[in-house]
């Protein structure tokens, strides 16, 4: 049976293996160390724990974090370390933990108007310093983790506000269309979370689409690393070069198309695809990509007719439909032409 949701990690496997293969002996480790735990974990165990969840408080759209301190420990969620309303700790990842999530969640609500992951207000939790060393952050179906990275080739996780975003975007996601996270249903899920991702951090900058850099994970390198971020959406496989982490490996068009067995059928690869066609479409409508753009994202992910399974044309048939519906002729022009831009054709 396919998994339905993710794998927990943002760092994808292809770049711990890496990491085992050339990098340092203290990146090796930290990376084996990281590899061997996402094995050991469930994936992601889907709608229950997100929808069964109690949210602690009952007014629309008002926020509610928890945030705890691993201690290096991996036992969730740790000792408690900042709640809602509490002044700063003066731990700089409890702070940034607390600010991402107030900041994602933020965006949903006064964007979309989503009451927190589930739409009905769930409390977000955060548990920093997991591990020791530990090189990536997940969202496990209650809560997100974060790790304090290597310190050689990732730095903490909590520094990335479009990492945290990401990873509550595959919270959404399960609760939402519970996308099979293998194949292309498994890339649609990656690169949704990668849109709304950098969504969130344009959104708290008030970037516009020309202004955006469009980097999944540019706060996460350090500058021993030859390479931009993780990801690029304006120009997938350009995101970095080097010695030890190799060339950015995903393709732009569905010509490059990825057909593999590893990273359950190349959901972090073949992302970069959906992940252009976005970009495509925010660049050519202009303005503040989550207007319009992410608008007709955000309606096709809450669309009931999305299968779980769907592959790219699919998924690009529905945001045609949307963008006509809700904006009009131009917009679904846009859509339209953005999706053939990566070799997906419409009618």
């Amino acid at each position: 049976m396919p998994r339905k949701g993710p794998c927990p990690g943002f760092i994808p496997p292809y770049i711990l293996h890496r990491l085992i293969d050339h990098g340092s002996e203290w990146q090796r480790s930290r990376a084996l160390n990281t590899l061997t735990h996402i094995r050991q974990l469930l994936p992601n165990p889907g709608v229950a724990p997100v929808i069964g969840a109690r949210a602690e408080q009952v007014t629309p759209g008002a926020l509610k974090r928890h945030i705890y301190d691993a201690q290096h420990l991996t036992v969730l969620p740790g000792a408690l370390a900042r709640d809602e309303g509490q002044r700063a700790s003066g731990d700089a990842a409890v702070d940034e933990a607390y600010d991402a999530l107030g900041a994602t969640h933020d965006f949903f609500w006064q964007v979309y108007g989503r009451d927190s992951i589930d739409n009905r207000g769930l409390a977000l939790t955060g548990t920093v310093h997991y591990g020791e060393g530990y090189d990536n952050a997940f969202w496990n179906g209650a809560q997100m983790v974060f790790g304090d990275g290597d310190g050689e080739v990732f730095q903490r996780f909590t520094r990335s506000l479009d990492v945290v975003a990401h990873e509550l975007t595959h919270g959404i996601i399960e609760s939402e269309a519970s996308l099979v996270y293998r194949n292309q249903s498994g890339a649609l899920n990656e690169s949704i979370s990668d849109v709304f991702g950098v969504l969130t951090r344009q959104y708290v900058l008030k970037h516009t689409a020309d202004q955006a850099d469009w980097l999944i994970g540019a706060d996460l390198l350090t500058d021993k690393v030859k390479g931009k971020g993780l990801r690029s959406m304006s120009h997938p496989g350009t995101a970095y070069d080097d010695p030890v982490l190799g060339k950015d490996p995903q393709p732009a068009h569905m010509r490059d198309f990825i057909v593999t067995q590893d990273d359950n059928g190349g959901v972090h690869l073949n992302s970069g695809i959906p992940n252009r066609a976005f970009y495509l479409v925010a660049t050519q409508l202009g303005g503040a990509a989550w207007e319009q753009a992410g608008q007709i994202w955000y309606d096709t992910l809450c669309d009931k007719r999305l299968d779980n399974d769907a592959d790219f044309q699919a998924f690009a048939t529905l945001t045609l439909e949307h963008a006509r519906e809700r904006f009009g002729a131009v917009q679904g022009t846009a859509v339209q032409k953005a999706w053939a831009g990566v070799g997906v054709n419409l009618a």
